[in-house]
């Protein structure tokens, strides 16, 4: 099966970014291709076509490649919970808890699991564009490895290696990578690309040249720095969002430790009118006209977090003075009277007391709710699209006042004073629509929204281009026996 693996030397050296583009640019000359991650740990994900779920950024690259997401596309995703733990999904359902040492042991039988997705991905689409994970070059971790060179090995694949220039070190990067690998790990490896370059390429002409003399190996493109490309993150949060000339409303996000689905926030980045900021550990809380508690893989933790950071008095205070706050699946959580997990799911079983702003209370169940859904805000009506992926189901009074209507049914709570609002819906922002509407509730009427349906087509046309201008194509097609 044509299949080709972009690895990185570090996390966000681009290899995502440049599977996407790759897929892209494939689709674009009418061949048939698959984005595949055989491991993935984030907790930004994606609920695919068959009712699974997928890394976020892998089913991004499905959208590069004109495809549905599907779960053989990142048949192991881990979801942390602690620096210890994680959720362990595979292909697409939820196989069960387990600390890094049991996974670390796990690993020979997850093998068979990513190898049977690859091969029902192999008899579907024509080329597989895979991706690594991390670096190849965690000698720690090499046993049982299916995260790079383990999987490169099984299918006996060509793999290209990118490196991160813009934060410098870039040749240091590629050598020393190729130097942790084995000898037939370094003999697969086909060619480098340098990605996030900006300046004069004919400075760096010389380090390029003696990369190849030294290695033996080509160095397929150098890609440019692409300023303000915003596509679904996997892991990188930014505390800021793209600053407005003049913010005519002001959008405050907690980073919450173990936060999900943070690309829910991109349309806001995007917004002119908007001025998003995400607020870390031990920094001050800024005036703000809307306050977002967003998704959280340990809504527990992350709540206790909260109340250490002073969240609680901050979001009190914000209501009384008229501002306005939205809860997003743990956030909505988080807005209730009660959180209860006394089979311990996402982290020590017991019970937590909510912020007490919705009466409603939270029990965690085992069976996790994935589902793409569709309906109406209340009470504009206007159309909302989204997914959901959560393990807790909430009963109380406040859901008699329900925020919008999913599939025909009422879903998440608004308080009598419409100033607290919670749902379970990821995506709320993504339709210009909803988008519009939502905002002219915490004040900013009459402004124009973000389409981010048609803002992910154009940077991915944007980044497909800048690969087909500054990549080696045809060395790759080459690679893919084309």
């Amino acid at each position: 099966m044509p299949t080709l693996m972009i690895q990185g030397t570090t996390s966000d050296a681009g290899k995502s970014t440049v599977v996407a583009g790759l897929c892209r640019v494939l689709a674009r000359r009418g061949v048939s291709v698959a984005p595949f991650k055989p491991q993935n740990m984030a907790l930004n994900s994606a609920v695919t076509a068959d009712g699974g779920e997928i890394g976020r950024s892998t089913a991004l690259q499905a959208l590069a490649a004109g495809v549905a997401p599907h779960s053989d596309m990142n048949p192991v995703l881990l979801k942390p919970e602690s620096d210890r733990g994680a959720q362990v999904i595979l292909r697409g359902q939820v196989r069960g808890h387990m600390d890094a040492q049991d996974y670390h042991a796990y690993k020979r039988e997850a093998k068979a699991t990513v190898m049977a997705a690859w091969e029902a991905l192999s008899a579907r689409f024509d080329v597989i564009i895979a991706e690594g994970a991390g670096s190849p070059a965690e000698i720690n971790l090499r046993e049982n490895d299916i995260a790079n060179m383990g999987f490169a090995e099984a299918v006996d694949c060509p793999v290209v290696l990118v490196g991160d220039i813009d934060r410098g070190g870039v040749f240091a990067q590629l050598v020393g990578t190729l130097e942790l690998l084995s000898e037939s790990e370094r003999a697969r490896t086909r060619g480098f690309v340098i990605n996030r370059f900006r300046g004069d390429i004919a400075l760096l002409e010389p380090g390029l040249d003696w990369l190849e003399n030294h290695t033996g190996k080509p160095v397929l493109g150098t890609l440019p720095y692409l300023q303000g490309l915003l596509l679904d993150a996997e892991d990188s949060l930014g505390l800021s969002g793209r600053q407005a000339g003049e913010p005519a409303l002001r959008v405050v996000v907690p980073a919450l430790p173990r936060i999900s689905n943070h690309n829910d926030f991109d349309p806001l980045r995007l917004h002119p009118r908007v001025e998003l900021t995400f607020v870390g550990p031990d920094r001050p809380i800024p005036p703000a006209d809307l306050i977002i508690l967003p998704g959280s893989k340990s809504t527990r933790a992350d709540l206790a977090w909260l109340r250490a950071q002073g969240w609680e008095e901050a979001i009190r205070r914000h209501l009384r003075y008229g501002g306005r706050v939205l809860g997003i699946c743990g956030g909505f959580q988080m807005l209730g009277d009660w959180i209860h997990d006394p089979e311990g799911l996402e982290g020590p079983a017991g019970a937590s007391q909510g912020l007490g702003l919705l009466e409603l209370e939270t029990h965690m169940l085992t069976g996790k709710r994935l589902r793409n859904v569709g309906g109406r805000l209340l009470p504009e009506g206007v159309p909302v699209v989204g997914y959901e992926i959560h393990q807790g189901v909430s009963e109380g009074p406040a859901l008699a006042r329900p925020f919008c209507e999913l599939a025909g049914e009422p879903e998440g709570a608004v308080s009598e004073d419409g100033r607290v609002m919670g749902s379970y819906l990821h995506g709320l922002f993504d339709q210009a629509e909803a988008c519009a509407a939502l905002l002219a509730r915490c004040g900013l009427a009459e402004e124009g929204a973000v389409d981010l349906a048609a803002h992910r087509e154009a940077e991915l046309d944007r980044l497909a281009d800048a690969l087909e201008q500054h990549l080696d194509i045809a060395a790759i097609e080459r690679l893919l026996g084309r």
